[in-house]
């Protein structure tokens, strides 16, 4: 299964360094169960996080992680042909990143590397980053680039690559002791296959036997095809963000908007407002909502039966005319809610828990959404624990 996440990962070298020599530590272990429902996708994620501070100026940080899904995504067959509308996955992914950084004066630097692995993808990630602290430390301009180099084990076709590259700035201003500001900036560009390897488009075909009396019968025949999404994109993303923290109330607001916009014709809006609240000094209580709202690339279509195009290949390289079926692509909303709990037992040790609901519905008529069957509604569970030194 191609992977739609993605984390990169190797080793770094570090200094020699006893255990007794690091001024701080902090490692965290957290579980995630995703689940769509019946028939659909399942997935349990296993994370272990760590960050050692080597010294005043020099900070390593990890991440592991192991996913395994299964169960069934759409084709983009449509419902009730003669084309299975759901198709069977499973595979597991395994990534490992790792992160150095180091302060000169008053910027900190950070240098990560990531590797993720699935049974049919590869992708190996760099990341650079600079977070330069002006205005007597209230404010944090943050500018950096990151890099990925995927290959995709296609079937029947073999290796295919893409290359992703993200620049980004970011600025982050305390008003005051309560009130941080925050706006960014991404343009990325991904050249390459950007095909999903396991999604195709329904076309009825007509086929032709004779009648026995010198005519011919026309029998339409469902047939699925590759889908042709473009061979290169380029995004912007930009983001505002605000939190507050109430004295009287013990509780912090957090809200966050971010449009986005790429050359496939996507338009995308997100709000996310949550509300972070201390009961005593171990508990915290967090309720979240967050909402969605896309349009469909200029490429979606239910069918190609409207596509001026013969015989669509077998190996789409990009070219025209483009096409895809996949309802990510499609003019849809979604919402999602839950709530975190975190609590402290001492100075040392933390846990907490999350659950989240998640539903989608397309929007706009047949010829901007995906079948209503397409669309998923998902729960999601974490559960975690974090030691810090």
């Amino acid at each position: 299964m191609t992977s739609r996440r993605s984390l990169a990962c190797a080793s770094l070298i570090l200094p020699a360094t006893s255990h007794a020599d690091l001024i701080s530590q902090r490692y965290d272990y957290s579980f995630q169960y995703y689940d769509e429902g019946p028939d659909r996708i399942r997935i349990e994620s296993h994370y272990v996080r760590g960050s050692l501070q080597l010294d005043n100026e020099t900070t390593f940080r990890f991440q592991w992680l192991r996913d395994g899904i299964s169960g069934a995504s759409p084709t983009g067959a449509l419902p009730g042909s003669n084309q299975p509308f759901l198709a069977d996955l499973e595979d597991v992914r395994y990534a490992v990143l790792g992160a150095m950084s180091r302060r000169f004066g008053d910027h900190l630097v950070e240098l990560e590397v990531s590797r993720s692995s699935e049974s049919d993808y590869l992708s190996w990630g760099y990341a650079l980053k600079d977070i330069w602290e002006i205005n007597q430390k209230n404010t944090a301009i943050t500018f950096g680039l990151n890099y990925l180099d995927d290959r995709i084990i296609v079937p029947i076709l073999g290796n295919k690559y893409k290359d992703s590259v993200d620049a980004f700035v970011g600025v982050v201003q305390t008003l005051d002791k309560n009130t941080v500001l925050s706006g960014s900036l991404t343009l990325g560009y991904s050249d390459g296959y950007l095909n999903d390897p396991y999604k195709a488009v329904q076309r009825t075909d007509i086929v032709s036997i004779p009648d026995g009396t010198g005519g011919t019968i026309d029998i339409p025949v469902d047939n699925l095809y590759r889908e042709n999404r473009p061979d290169n994109r380029f995004r912007q993303v930009v983001q505002l963000g605000g939190r507050h923290y109430f004295d009287r109330a013990h509780g912090a607001v957090d809200a966050v908007y971010r449009f986005s916009h790429d050359d496939f014709g996507i338009n995308s809006h997100t709000f996310h407002l949550e509300w972070r609240q201390e009961i005593g000094s171990h508990f915290e209580v967090t309720p979240f909502f967050r909402f969605y709202h896309q349009s469909k690339a200029d490429f979606f279509m239910r069918t190609i039966d409207d596509v001026p195009i013969e015989t669509p290949s077998p190996d789409p390289d990009g070219s025209g005319p483009n096409y895809s079926s996949d309802y990510r692509l499609s003019n849809f909303d979604a919402i999602s809610g839950g709530i975190r709990l975190r609590y402290k037992f001492n100075d040392t040790f933390s846990a907490t828990a999350a659950y989240e609901r998640y539903e989608m519905s397309g929007n706009g008529g047949a010829d901007r959404s995906a079948p209503d069957q397409a669309y998923i509604n998902a729960d999601l569970w974490t559960f975690g624990i974090s030691a810090q030194f």
